[in-house]
């Protein structure tokens, strides 16, 4: 039971009671009155005290000792045998002769009253690319754009639809699947006029840090698959790979680098315009790559995984 352990009557209020009685002398009609409760309350109370101590004045389980009702065993593991052979509730119940409900009840008891528990879940098949460079994550995330303070930061909705027809923008995110190295730029549409010149700064950037990009994975957005971006991977020398269909997690790198930037940069701050958050993009993706340990490469920090420092970056452009 979760109750508070001063509350009145249970635990520390039942002893108060009882050795109001036991060791105060007030018999049992008057505690009773005292402690808003009933003189049977108080006497059983208190035989538990005397026969346990204060260990008497727990809660106990209301669960009977024994239970001549209950389905035998040997139904339920029949139950069991034919909801993996796929039969329903109704055809179990006529099978086996007991009440679709008490098949119900067996079926959640075991944990398989829906079909899909009788599939194992699939297991999470987690990679990582042995060099930087192998491959690299892009994806792009829409974003409303804003003359004053949104909602999600002041939480009023007043006044809102003033900014309708402002606009969006689009944030394409770039994150290399060894390091989790970042870039990112902020564009005015999805489309392959966008995409293309973000896929060639996104390698220039990761060159410039002395990674050399070999493959790149998108997911199948119309931009993706325009011939523009098929001849820019070929003149850049990349291998282009596309996610499977409807299957977000296959570019999970990308989908949880988004997540992060809009709670920690996009909705981080009450900027007073969309203009002034794109001005902060640049600062906290430094931070993220050069300052922020990251839980999934052992709490370094991105650019450590690179083998690189302040130092060492200036004597790679000397």
């Amino acid at each position: 039971m979760n109750v508070h352990k001063n509350a009145p009557l249970t635990p520390k209020g039942r002893e108060v009671m009882v050795r109001s009685v036991v060791d105060g002398g007030l018999n049992k009609a008057d505690a009773a009155f005292q402690f808003n409760t009933t003189p049977k309350t108080v006497a059983k109370w208190v035989k538990r005290f005397r026969a346990e101590g204060v260990e008497g004045l727990r809660d106990r389980s209301s669960r009977p000792l024994s239970s001549p009702s209950q389905t035998p065993p040997a139904t339920c593991t029949a139950v069991e045998a034919l909801r993996r052979r796929r039969h329903t509730g109704k055809q179990i119940a006529a099978e086996v002769g007991i009440s679709p409900a008490t098949v119900s009840r067996i079926l959640r008891r075991l944990g398989l009253n829906r079909i899909r528990d009788l599939e194992p879940a699939e297991p999470e098949h987690r990679y990582e690319r042995e060099n930087p460079g192998e491959i690299i994550h892009i994806d792009i995330k829409k974003l409303g754009r804003f003359e004053r303070v949104g909602h999600r930061i002041t939480r009023d909705r007043t006044g809102q639809s003033n900014s309708r027809g402002v606009g969006w923008e689009f944030v394409h995110v770039c994150i290399d699947d060894h390091s989790r190295v970042a870039f990112s730029e902020i564009k005015p549409d999805e489309t392959a006029d966008s995409a293309v010149p973000f896929l060639k700064a996104a390698v220039a950037y990761y060159k410039s840090l002395g990674v050399t990009v070999t493959r790149v994975m998108t997911d199948n957005g119309s931009c993706y698959k325009a011939f523009a971006f098929r001849d820019a991977c070929r003149d850049l020398g990349l291998k282009h790979i596309r996610t499977k269909p409807y299957t977000p997690k296959t570019n999970g790198k990308a989908e949880r680098f988004i997540q992060t930037a809009l709670r920690e940069w996009a909705y981080a701050h009450a900027y007073p315009t969309s203009d002034r958050r794109a001005k902060e993009l640049p600062i906290w993706l430094h931070r993220y790559n050069w300052h922020r340990p990251h839980g999934g490469i052992r709490f370094q920090t991105p650019i450590s995984r690179l083998g690189l420092t302040e130092d060492n970056l200036l004597r790679l452009h000397t």
